[in-house]
């Protein structure tokens, strides 16, 4: 059976990075906001920064 993925463990990445469009491509736009906060709160961005459980953005019907 296909097994498709809900939730995502990830870094924050730098802008224009091909793994900020795999975050991109698996949240929609709501990686906007998220990235927002997390400039707002002083996360750390990277390898050895904070990370995030990102969900997936839901199917267009």
């Amino acid at each position: 059976p296909i097994t498709v993925l809900r939730l995502l463990v990830t870094n924050f990445h730098l802008p224009g990075s091909t793994l900020l469009v795999l975050v991109a491509a698996f949240m929609g736009d709501r990686w906007r906001e998220a990235y927002e906060t997390a400039l707002e709160r002083g996360y750390r961005f990277l390898s050895f920064g904070d990370a995030m459980l990102a969900g997936r953005k839901e199917p267009q019907p």
